[in-house]
């Protein structure tokens, strides 16, 4: 497994133990099985933040924030080259900020990118590798 790039979709589909909680675990356990590192962008995981606030409160934004720190997850902060990395990739194939922003981490990085979400199918050709989580 290469380095990867976690999608804001994978991350809440954990905390919420929705059906590819156990897939997504299974990939944080063989990232520190393997000496891997795990990202996610600053956007996403804002993404994060607010999904899980507006559901569950500050309890669930306390779980997330532990998860961070007790997990290899590592949020990665945006700077100019990642902006402009996400807003051609934005322009080019109509995503929603955050995607555009996971998208160009993962780009950048040479990363796999895991994700449940489908906006990122025409994108395919554009990554290492795409882990679909359902």
């Amino acid at each position: 497994m290469a380095n990867t790039v976690f999608d804001s979709s994978a991350v809440l589909a954990l905390l919420f133990d929705e059906p590819a909680a156990e897939q997504v675990e299974q990939l944080l356990s063989q990232a520190v099985d393997q000496n891997k590192e795990v990202y996610i962008s600053a956007v996403n995981w804002t993404e994060v933040l607010y999904r899980v606030q507006q559901i569950q409160g500050e309890a669930g934004v306390k779980v997330a924030r532990e998860f961070e720190h007790e997990t290899t997850l590592e949020v990665v902060d945006v700077n100019r080259e990642l902006a402009e990395i996400a807003a051609e990739l934005k322009a080019s194939y109509r995503l929603s900020l955050g995607d555009a922003y996971c998208a160009a981490l993962a780009k950048q990085m040479k990363a796999v990118l895991v994700t449940g979400d489908r906006e990122f199918e025409p994108l395919e050709n554009q990554f290492k590798k795409i882990v679909w989580v359902n």
